[in-house]
């Protein structure tokens, strides 16, 4: 009999929030990232308290993705490690500021001010010579409301997703189901070898018990419908020059990878990838980034590649959209499933087969094309987003270029057009 203890795997409660350097590449809003959870005792140590942040805040990173910069929004508890440098603006906007480092007069300044061989970084006391234009208070006032804009954006396509999770658990019955928490439980010695596992979490009874109720709604599994594609890509077997496409697990924070991707060259590429094509859903299958699952989308004539820590589903049929897949392995119940089936212990991570093998509810199946709905409304509040920010950038360069009532112009007519997303 293996005898399993489970005291202690969430000691200390989750009461703040820790941004690292990676959490601002792609965000214009760091409550878009996924940060590290640290306890109310972490977050009140006085070393921490110099990195306490506040609304308003701008973010910049000064190692590694130099250069990305990121919005501080609400008042929850954050701090921020050193790769970040907090920017607490005193005369301009922090949206502004947020799209001027992010527009191309801002980028060039920081890549001019960047040091170093291997780990190339942008030293704090050089910030003093990146040199901020001092717009009018209406043009910044402008590019903060369509910042707004496209936060209320991305706040709708993840009400769209979650309203999308929340009729799935009904519809299943589920959405009052509670996960069992033991102290301590029991398993036969037999359950352990047919597993290949004797590791506690593993036979963790909220995992069992989410499979048992999911097995009982269920008459197929996910590799019933999807096979998972190991088509490998080795940046060695091609011209060096070549362009591709090379999405990485950051890059499923969105729910979709379009082609607007920025392409790079083959030779800039260290290491094995997994080929993608449009249609194919990439699961994350580390710790860290467990709900980073996206549909790939069509538009690229380039090569895509991702990450081999994805683990890449292309539908055998028509019998379930990916859309309606996204949805439920985003839920509560597998991502249960999944936390608990990691191995590991720098980057934890689970197998394969405990996806395929994952049941897929009869009813997602039945009411599949309500959860494809949900997942393109979803897509089109993000794109619309991201056309929002992308003006704020472009904006900033306009007033440099040519003048800020030409820069007050394109901000009205961007916020003028419609959004395909009904909210």
């Amino acid at each position: 009999i293996l005898i399993s203890r489970a005291s202690g795997l969430d000691a200390g409660g989750q009461h703040g929030f820790r941004y690292r350097g990676q959490d601002v590449a792609g965000h214009f809003f760091i409550e878009q990232s996924s940060p590290v959870s640290i306890t109310e005792a972490a977050y009140n140590q006085n070393f921490m308290r110099r990195s306490h942040l506040h609304k308003g805040d701008v973010l910049l990173s000064i190692v590694g993705t130099i250069g990305e910069s990121s919005v501080v929004s609400s008042d929850r508890k954050a701090t921020c490690s050193c790769k970040l440098a907090i920017l607490r603006p005193r005369d301009v906007g922090s949206n502004y500021l947020a799209a001027f480092l992010r527009s191309k007069y801002g980028r060039s300044q920081i890549q001019r001010l960047t040091r170093g061989a291997v780990q190339m970084g942008l030293l704090l006391e050089d910030l003093d010579q990146v040199f901020v234009p001092n717009l009018s208070r209406e043009l910044q006032g402008k590019i903060s409301e369509i910042t707004l804009a496209s936060w209320n954006q991305l706040l709708n396509g993840e009400r769209f997703t979650l309203n999308a999770e929340e009729q799935l658990l009904e519809s299943l019955n589920l959405q009052f189901w509670q996960a069992p928490e033991p102290l301590s439980y029991v398993r036969y010695s037999k359950e352990a070898f047919a597993a290949g596992r004797f590791d506690a979490e593993y036979f963790y009874p909220a995992k069992t018990e989410a499979l048992e109720v999911l097995s009982q709604l269920s008459d197929c599994i996910v590799g019933d419908l999807f096979d998972s594609v190991r088509n490998l890509w080795q940046p060695a077997n091609g011209q060096r020059l070549d362009k591709v496409k090379n999405y990485d697990l950051t890059d499923a924070l969105s729910p979709f990878m379009d082609s607007e991707k920025e392409a790079v060259s083959r030779e800039s590429i260290a290491s094995t990838k997994k080929v993608i094509l449009p249609g194919d859903l990439v699961v994350s299958r580390l710790r860290s980034y467990l709900k980073e699952i996206a549909i790939v989308r069509p538009g690229s004539n380039l090569p895509m590649v991702a990450s081999t820590e994805f683990i890449v589903l292309r539908p055998k049929s028509t019998a379930l959209p990916v859309e309606a897949l996204l949805i439920y392995l985003r839920s509560s119940l597998p991502q249960l499933v999944f936390k608990w089936s990691q191995d590991g212990s720098n980057h934890p991570r689970f197998d394969e087969r405990e996806l395929l093998n994952l049941p897929v509810p009869k009813a997602l199946i039945e009411h599949a094309n309500d959860y494809v709905v949900a997942v393109q409304s979803m897509i089109n509040a993000r794109q619309r987003s991201k056309q929002l920010l992308d003006a704020a950038k472009r904006a900033v360069e306009i007033a440099i270029e040519s003048s800020e009532s030409d820069a007050l112009d394109f901000l009205d007519q961007t916020l003028a057009e419609p959004s395909e997303a009904n909210p």
